[in-house]
């Protein structure tokens, strides 16, 4: 049973007739008749009673149609769901970032969308980057938003992590160097990384996008880092280089409201250190939503300009 011929079937009992059936389809009649005869034969039974006044249907034919009925009422249902989909009116997006990220850089993408599109459910989930490019490459989150490069070697499967994703980057993220201001570096205008040897370091845990940043620009430097304390959130990290025990490197953006009160200083790194940026990511050849390609596009307008 295919769904033109339950359709055929319903516009007769409905209609009361071939030829009404046929008209309200837009078929011949003979099309109508040829439907119902096909029908009978598959199901094996008489689907409708034929009188000249009137066409009913029999047993057989009123259990069917009971069925077609809530088919037609579960495609109806699908074909609003689906517009909804379409015009973002509905549905559900997941988001994967960053804490940092969520906290520092979203906020604007996210108050957009959900003023334009209140009807779709916004999903946020929070990992460090590299967990988030599995979670993507996974298929676990609809759309991420990362700070680039990944660590080296991140894989998924048995290739890189680069060949299961598509990553457009959108702007720099700067990093700085952050202390209380009556460190003895407070008053420099920039800060190198040789400069760390022997400073108590507080860092981001290992496997976040940031530590591995930092653990780079250290080796590259030569350095070998005194780290006396490790957690996952800016926030306790900028908390207590405020108290005086130690210092640590943070993206520009999370640090604004400590520099602006003085309650912290943040010194450029020099030159010479890698550039980070904040970038989109997709699963690789999976379809995206409607709702995911807006989000994008919110994305690369808030995020175009460098973030300070």
């Amino acid at each position: 049973m295919d769904w033109n011929k339950l359709e055929v079937l319903l516009a007769v009992a409905r209609q009361g007739g071939f030829s009404a059936a046929a008209r309200s389809l837009g078929k011949t009649q003979s099309a109508i008749s040829q439907a119902v005869l096909a029908l009978e034969r598959e199901v094996g039974q008489r689907l409708l009673s034929r009188s000249a006044r009137k066409v009913r249907p029999t047993q057989a034919g009123s259990l069917l149609l009971e069925h077609a009925e809530h088919i037609e009422a579960e495609l109806e249902q699908a074909a609003r769901k689906l517009s909804a989909l379409r015009e973002v009116r509905g549905g559900r997006l997941s988001i994967g970032t960053s804490d940092t990220l969520a906290y520092y850089a979203l906020p604007a993408v996210l108050g957009a969308f959900r003023a334009r599109h209140p009807d779709v459910e916004l999903v946020l989930e929070t990992r460090p980057s590299p967990a988030t490019a599995l979670a993507l490459a996974a298929g676990e989150v609809d759309v991420g938003v990362i700070t680039l490069p990944l660590p080296r070697g991140l894989r998924h499967r048995d290739s890189a992590i680069e060949r299961a994703l598509e990553i457009e980057p959108l702007c720099a993220q700067r990093e700085v160097l952050i202390a209380p201001p009556s460190h003895k570096l407070a008053k420099r205008r920039r800060a190198r990384i040789a400069e760390l040897a022997g400073e108590p370091l507080l860092l981001l845990g290992r496997g976040s996008a940031g530590r591995d940043y930092v653990d780079r620009e250290l080796a590259r430097a030569g350095v070998r880092p005194r780290v006396v304390m490790e957690m996952n959130s800016v926030e306790l990290l900028k908390r207590m280089v405020e108290l005086g025990f130690g210092l640590s490197i943070v993206p520009a953006l999370a640090v604004e409201r400590e520099v602006s009160a003085g309650v912290l200083v943040a010194l450029p790194l020099s030159a010479s250190a890698e550039v980070r940026r904040i970038g989109l990511a997709f699963e690789a050849r999976a379809a995206h939503s409607r709702a995911a390609d807006v989000f994008a596009a919110l994305c690369r307008s808030v995020l175009r300009a460098p973030v300070m």
